[in-house]
């Protein structure tokens, strides 16, 4: 036994056991899938009784009949006419029918209901998964991944309860018991039917192999085409801008190509396997046809005896073949939803996601924050921080300053703890912001970020992210005091514009205006300004400046400058290069070292 096949086995059980919440629509969703497959084979035995009975009659009388009936015929004719007789016949198969349906509508809506119900779990679970990834997760994957894992792999998902599992089941229990009804009825006809099955198990198992390898290239493939798309649509103005339209679409071309590929790998084996199909169930047929005039001439049977046979067997090798060709679909189908299943699985084992062991529920503003030989790297032995080693006390603030690349921003991340850093430790008051729960911690920092991501919504539900507690007054006058207001009533529907995707709507100064109101209507105790005027044009950076006076008062604030006016008031400034802190002091003391940040001021204002 194959360490595979054994994987697959316990994939599959993980699988399933999604099914107990929903057990009793699985029970029942069985239970319609076993009368469907004992209804269906019984229509022909029918009519095979009505021929025997009404089409060539027995000789002598015929109304001879057994006594269930020669009942159901006087309930409906009160008499034992010939007609009456197929009429009541009839009526029986129409009710069979009408009940098939009934049972049909039933399976296949409680079957779809409950893939449906398993995948939003899937989803919800995965979603939430996700959401305590370290963002380091997210800088490795592609965005075109993990909206492939969200959204295809698990629709493929619902397919294995949907149409895979329980359909499986149910034409593997039709075929049981259709060819329980031919041995019944005649075990040699039943054998010379069913000569050409080995050589359909052959193909089928052939089949099988040839549709897993086609499955397992179409996920490479269907990840790389979403996430090439997703990229490049996010990235237009870049493929624009530097006219890269032609090559861009040449590179589409080629995946667009494999992917293609990958499909018609598995048209072609449907295009052989089905064609296999039908051949094999003409020999039955034909194999049926010769058995039955062998039979008229050796052994001068009855016109009956063979009548009725040969149409019931007819119409059970019809029944027989369609489970065999849908069944090869069918486990086509569980195929590809087991191999998106074990995608989406793999993502859930991944322990990708922050430490949130901490333990303390509240958090001490007025205490100083304390930077204690912290050391980080986001590759093994490649340290991005070298012993960072500083504190800012409450009510005070510390800008950080250096070229690009040498750890400002990293310094803010491990606070937010949205990477965790390796040796050292980073306090505030005597206990480690890891002892601390992490929505405790993050509910009291507030971060205004150079690149302003925006959702494509209004700009008040931007700003409130649908906190109901904020009101629009308070938002309204956030942006009074930051400066936004005029610009955004002047807006069609003013504080109720959709801003776009990514706030595409909006210019890169009125986003970070919007970022602004965001952190003034949050009330933070903790303020972090990232680098919060790069993007902004002077008239805006004023409006931000005074904006930022009055938002940092009576809080502990951390400021990332490049544009160093910004900071000059900063109660300490810190100078980074290549992760470790070179010189620090407030603005004059800097500027009397005549160092590195003397030199940087220089370049400034040059």
């Amino acid at each position: 036994m194959s360490e595979k096949a054994k994987f697959d086995r316990r994939l599959f059980s993980r699988l399933f056991r999604l099914v107990r919440p929903y057990r009793f629509i699985f029970y029942f969703s069985f239970a319609t899938i076993i009368l469907l497959a004992l209804l269906g084979p019984i229509r022909p035995a029918l009519i095979m009784e009505m021929i025997d009975r009404l089409i060539v009659p027995k000789e002598g009388d015929p109304s001879e009949y057994g006594e269930i009936t020669q009942r159901f015929i006087n309930l409906f004719t009160g008499n034992h006419s010939v007609k009456a007789q197929l009429l009541a016949w009839t009526i029986l198969l129409i009710v069979l029918l009408l009940l098939e349906s009934i049972i049909m509508f039933a399976s296949t809506y409680f079957s779809n209901l409950l893939g449906q119900l398993i995948i939003r779990d899937i989803r919800i679970d995965l979603y939430k998964h996700f959401n305590t990834f370290r963002l380091s997760y997210f800088d490795k994957t592609p965005n075109g991944t993990v909206v492939t894992r969200m959204i295809s792999d698990i629709e493929a998902i619902a397919e294995v309860f949907s149409t895979g599992l329980l359909t499986i089941m149910g034409d593997l229990l039709k075929l049981v018991v259709i060819i329980t009804f031919m041995f019944i009825m005649s075990w040699q006809l039943a054998l010379v039917v069913l000569l050409p099955i080995p050589l359909l198990v052959i193909a089928t198992r052939l089949f099988a192999r040839a549709m897993k390898n086609s499955f397992q290239k179409e996920r490479v493939q269907v990840n790389k085409l979403n996430t090439f798309v997703q990229e490049h649509l996010s990235g237009m103005s870049i493929v624009q801008l530097f006219n890269r339209q032609d090559r861009e679409y040449k590179k589409f071309e080629g995946i667009n190509k494999d992917h293609r590929q990958a499909h018609i790998d598995a048209v072609w084996a449907f295009s052989i396997f089905f064609p296999v199909v039908e051949l094999l169930s003409s020999l039955s047929i034909a194999g049926l046809i010769l058995w039955g005039m062998w039979q008229l001439e050796a052994t001068e049977a009855s016109i009956k005896g063979a009548a009725s046979l040969m149409f019931g067997f007819i119409m059970w090798v019809q029944m027989l073949y369609r489970p065999i060709r849908q069944l090869a679909d069918r486990f086509n189908i569980l195929q590809r939803g087991m191999v998106r299943a074990e995608r989406v699985f793999e993502v859930l084992d991944q322990q990708e996601h922050v430490d949130d062991s901490g333990h303390i529920q509240t958090l001490d503003t007025n205490q100083t924050i304390y930077f204690n030989q912290v050391w980080f790297s986001y590759k093994p032995d490649e340290w991005v921080l070298k012993g960072i080693d500083f504190k800012v006390e409450p009510g005070k603030s510390v800008a950080l300053v250096g070229t690009t690349g040498a750890g400002k921003s990293t310094i803010i991340n491990l606070l937010t703890r949205f990477y965790e850093f390796q040796q050292g430790d980073i306090r505030i008051g005597n206990n480690s912001i890891r002892d601390f729960e992490l929505s405790v911690l993050r509910k009291n920092i507030g971060i205004v970020q150079q690149d302003v991501f925006l959702f494509s919504d209004s700009i008040m539900n931007n700003v409130t992210l649908g906190d109901e507690s904020i009101t629009e007054a308070r938002v309204i006058e956030a942006a009074k005091k930051v400066g936004a207001h005029d610009f955004i009533v002047n807006l069609p529907g003013g504080y109720h514009y959709n801003v776009g995707e990514r706030g595409g709507a909006l210019s890169v100064g009125q986003k970070q205006l919007i970022s602004f109101i965001r952190a003034f209507v949050y009330n933070p105790k903790i303020l972090i300004l990232d680098e919060a005027t790069a993007s902004v044009d002077s008239e805006s950076e004023a409006l931000i400046q005074n904006a930022t006076r009055e938002l940092q008062k009576g809080r502990t604030s951390i400021v990332i400058a490049h544009r160093l006016s910004t900071i000059v008031n900063s109660d300490e400034i810190l100078v980074i290069d290549n992760g470790v802190i070179k010189e620090r002091g407030t603005h004059q003391e800097l500027l009397l070292k005549q160092g590195q940040y003397k030199r940087l001021y220089d370049l400034n204002f040059s």
